[in-house]
């Protein structure tokens, strides 16, 4: 698929996703959702992509849903059947958030600017988020009389708690990025032309030191014991885990290059080294 609403640059293991209608302050659309799941199942075919970055062009990350569709914006009966990356009445930025969490790589967002609506809620699946001080976030949806999409009531309390997300939820203000530090939806704050050094320096850290096939299985195993109701659950897939990789070549490198005090090279792709159990998930049983 080639790209109009998105840009993707892959260098040196490290991939950028850039939200690219900047004269809308890339608001989303359903062709931009289309080309962000056609990119999600690119990078992760990529064994060379070790971690994605995503931002935004020009000064806002995302402006939300692009409303040039007036009042009628939200109806889902008015848009047909052929409204691209829409399966009946199911929610779009939810089908992209969706795929974030299933993803093997290593996700973070560098917010630039606004990032209202899904603009924000897209940001909740990635893995780490960083802002630049122009940042600004709102979670608008008791403005617009509608309510939270993209999973967002999922994952907004699992990082900043109920109460915080009850009251940025209800109140549907837009709020600067120290309240987002404060509020724990950020990870850190940055000046506008530091943003993507910090963003890009977390990434290589990744990139140069780690195991593709461990940073896959880590990110899921947290994800995924998210919704676990006991730590049993965790033990098991770590048993797995630690059974399935302690006899793989990764960890006889891994170990190997520390002994002998160099930098490892890891030799198993995402692409073929995932172990035999899986997606664990799926099943949602252990023998």
């Amino acid at each position: 698929m080639s790209y109009e609403q998105i840009k993707y640059e892959a260098k040196d293991g490290i991939l950028t996703i850039t939200l690219n209608r900047p004269d809308k302050l890339n608001a989303f659309t359903g062709k931009m959702l289309s080309e962000l799941l056609d990119a999600m199942d690119r990078a992760d075919r990529d064994d060379d992509v070790r971690a994605i970055v995503f931002t935004g062009a020009g000064r806002g990350f995302c402006a939300g849903a692009d409303l040039s569709g007036g009042a009628n914006t939200f109806n889902a009966e008015n848009r047909g059947s052929v409204d691209p990356g829409l399966d009946g009445h199911r929610d779009g930025g939810g089908l992209f958030t969706l795929r974030l969490y299933e993803c093997l790589k290593p996700t973070i967002a560098a917010c630039n600017g606004p990032a209202v609506g899904v603009g924000v809620t897209m940001q909740l699946a990635m893995d780490i988020r960083l802002a630049s001080d122009a940042a600004r976030y709102g979670f608008v949806f008791t403005r617009r009389a509608i309510v939270m999409e993209a999973c967002s009531s999922w994952f907004l309390p699992r990082l900043v708690g109920p109460q915080q997300a009850l009251e940025w939820v209800m109140t549907g203000r837009v709020f600067p990025a120290e309240e987002a530090l404060r509020g724990r939806l950020v990870r850190s704050v940055h000046k506008p032309d530091e943003l993507l050094p910090a963003a890009y320096a977390l990434a290589r850290e990744i990139a140069d030191n780690t195991a593709p096939v461990s940073v896959a299985l880590n990110r899921q195993m947290i994800w995924k014991m998210l919704g676990a109701d006991h730590p049993m659950e965790a033990h098991k897939i770590d048993s797995k885990g630690i059974y399935a990789r302690g006899k793989s070549d990764d960890v006889k490198e891994g170990v190997t290059a520390f002994l002998e005090k160099r930098p490892a090279r890891f030799p198993m792709k995402v692409s073929t080294g995932m172990p035999s159990y899986f997606p664990w998930w799926t099943e949602r049983k252990f023998s």
